[in-house]
C-alpha cells in the first residue's frame, strides 16, 4: 500500500516542476546552435545528421536504465533527486566547455557527454512528477512541464539576439569559428542547467514511500543483471496504449529532428540564398532561428496552460491530433516564406504541437502503466523519441541528394508530411476512458 497523495497546490505544481527550465534550456542551446557549430567547424551539410547521433544514442542506452534503477534506488535524497542532480551538474559542465571547442570531433564528443547527462536527468524528472500528483493532477503537471520546455527553450533560442542587442558584435568570433555570442549563450545555459534543479531540489521534497514499498524495494535483487532483466520484463509486459503511441512518436519525432537539423540552412536557403557557413547571410540566419524558434518556445509555455482545459474536456488524443495537423501545415508554409517577419505566423503551429509533444503523450501513458514501473516505463517511453531519430540519423543521409535534391527546404517540408501522419496514428491509440475527455471537473488549473 502507498501512501495518500495530497493534492497540491498550483504554485507547489511550479516548484516541483522547475528544474525543467534548466534541462530544456540545455535541449533548446542544442537545437538552435549544434548544426551551425558543426557548421563553423568544417561539417558537411548530409553528414549533420551523423553529427547528432548522441543524442538518441545515449537516450536509447541510459534512460531505461537509469529509469529502472530510480524505480529501487533509496537514498536520503529519495528515488529519482540524486539522478537528475547528478545529470544537471555534467550537464552545466559539458555546456561551458562546449563553445571552446577546437575541432569538429570535440564538438561531437562534448555533445555525447551532454545528451548523456541530460538523459540521466530526464526520466527520473519525469517519474518524480509522476510519483508527486494524484492521476487527477497528472494533465496540470505534465502541461506544467510542458510550459517550462517552453519558458527554457524560449530563452535558450533569444539569448544569441538579445546578447546583440545588449551590444554584443555578432560578427565577432574566436579562433575557430564560432560567435562569441554562442559562447555566451552556452556559459549562460551552463548557470541555469544546474541553477533551477537546485530550486526544485529546495523546494519540492519527494513522496514519502510507504513502510511496504520500502520492503518491497529492499527485496528487489540490484545490479546492471537484474536491471536489464527488469527492462526486458517491462517491456514484454508493455500496455497496449504504450506500444500504440510507438508509431505516433516515430512520425512526430522523425519529424522534429529534421527540423532542427535543416531549419537554419532552410532559412538561409529561402531568404539569403546560401548555405556558406562564413557568409554574413549564413550567421544572420543563425539569429532569425533563434528569433523564430524563441517565440515557437514561448508560444509552446503559453499554450500548455491554455491547453489544459482544451485537453480536460476533449482527451490528450484529440488534443495531440489537432496540434500536430496544425504543426504539419506550418511545416509546408515556412519554405514559401521570404520575408523573415512572416516566418512568426507558421511558429505558432510549431510552438502549439511542441506543447503537446511535451505534456499530451505522457498523460496517455501516465494513465497506462503501474506506479511501481513508473521509472522503467518512462524510460522506455523515451526509447520511442531516440529510435525514430536514430532512424532519422541513418535514412535522411541515404536520400538528401537523391529524393530532396540536397535542398534544406525539402527536408522540413519532409517533416510535415510526417507531422501530419503522426496527427492520424494518434487518433486509433486507445487511451484510459477517465483521460479522453472525461476529466474536466477533476483537473483545476488552480490550486484550489
Amino acid at each position: 500500500m502507498s501512501l495518500p497523495k495530497p493534492h497540491l497546490s498550483f504554485s507547489q505544481i511550479v516548484n516541483m516542476n522547475f528544474g525543467f527550465f534548466g534541462i530544456q534550456y540545455s535541449f533548446g542551446l542544442q537545437q538552435s546552435n549544434m548544426s551551425p557549430i558543426y557548421k563553423y567547424l568544417g561539417a558537411e551539410e548530409a553528414s549533420l545528421p551523423y553529427l547528432w547521433l548522441a543524442g538518441p544514442m545515449t537516450g536509447l542506452l541510459v534512460q531505461p536504465i537509469i529509469g529502472a534503477m530510480s524505480d529501487r534506488t533509496l537514498t536520503k535524497l529519495g528515488r529519482r533527486t540524486p539522478y537528475f542532480l547528478v545529470g544537471a551538474i555534467l550537464c552545466s559542465l559539458s555546456l561551458f566547455f562546449m563553445p571552446f571547442s577546437r575541432a569538429l570531433w570535440m564538438a561531437a564528443s562534448l555533445l555525447w557527454i551532454l545528451d548523456a547527462a541530460n538523459n540521466i536527468a530526464m526520466e527520473p524528472y519525469r517519474a518524480f512528477v509522476s510519483d508527486k500528483l494524484q492521476p487527477s493532477q497528472h494533465s496540470l503537471g505534465f502541461l506544467t512541464q510542458s510550459s517550462f520546455t517552453g519558458l527554457g527553450q524560449t530563452l535558450s533560442y533569444l539569448t544569441p539576439s538579445i546578447l546583440v542587442v545588449l551590444g554584443m558584435n555578432k560578427d565577432a568570433l574566436n579562433a575557430y569559428n564560432i560567435p562569441y555570442i554562442t559562447v555566451a549563450a552556452f556559459i549562460i545555459g551552463a548557470f541555469f542547467s544546474i541553477a533551477s534543479v537546485l530550486w526544485t531540489i529546495r523546494t519540492t521534497k519527494e513522496h514519502p514511500l510507504s513502510a511496504d514499498e520500502i520492503e518491497h524495494i529492499r527485496k528487489i535483487a540490484g545490479g546492471i543483471k537484474n536491471t536489464l532483466k527488469e527492462i526486458v520484463d517491462a517491456i514484454r509486459d508493455m500496455p497496449l496504449t504504450m506500444k500504440q503511441l510507438a508509431l505516433v512518436k516515430l512520425f512526430q519525432w522523425y519529424a522534429m529532428f529534421c527540423y532542427w537539423q535543416y531549419i537554419v540552412l532552410s532559412i538561409s536557403t529561402t531568404i539569403f540564398h546560401t548555405t556558406e557557413q562564413t557568409s554574413p547571410g549564413f550567421r544572420e540566419a543563425v539569429l532569425i532561428n533563434g528569433q523564430v524558434g524563441g517565440f515557437y518556445n514561448f508560444v509552446a509555455f503559453v499554450a500548455a496552460f491554455a491547453m489544459v482545459p482544451f485537453t480536460n474536456r476533449f482527451g490528450p488524443k484529440i488534443s495531440h491530433s489537432a496540434s500536430l495537423t496544425i504543426a504539419g501545415i506550418a511545416m509546408f508554409c515556412i519554405p514559401l516564406i521570404q520575408n523573415r517577419f512572416l516566418l512568426f505566423v507558421p511558429m505558432i503551429g510549431v510552438g502549439i504541437a511542441w506543447a503537446s509533444m511535451m505534456g499530451n503523450p505522457y498523460i496517455m501513458l501516465a494513465g497506462s502503466i503501474p506506479k511501481e514501473r513508473t521509472g522503467v516505463y518512462m524510460g522506455i517511453f523515451n526509447m520511442f523519441i531516440v529510435i525514430p531519430m536514430m532512424i532519422q540519423i541513418f535514412t535522411l543521409p541515404l536520400f538528401y541528394k537523391a529524393w530532396l535534391n540536397g535542398n534544406p527546404e525539402n527536408v522540413v517540408r519532409l517533416a510535415g508530411v510526417l507531422l501530419l501522419l503522426g496527427a492520424i496514428a494518434v487518433l486509433f491509440v486507445t487511451v484510459n476512458k477517465n483521460l479522453d475527455g472525461q476529466t474536466s471537473t477533476s483537473l483545476p488549473i488552480s490550486g484550489h
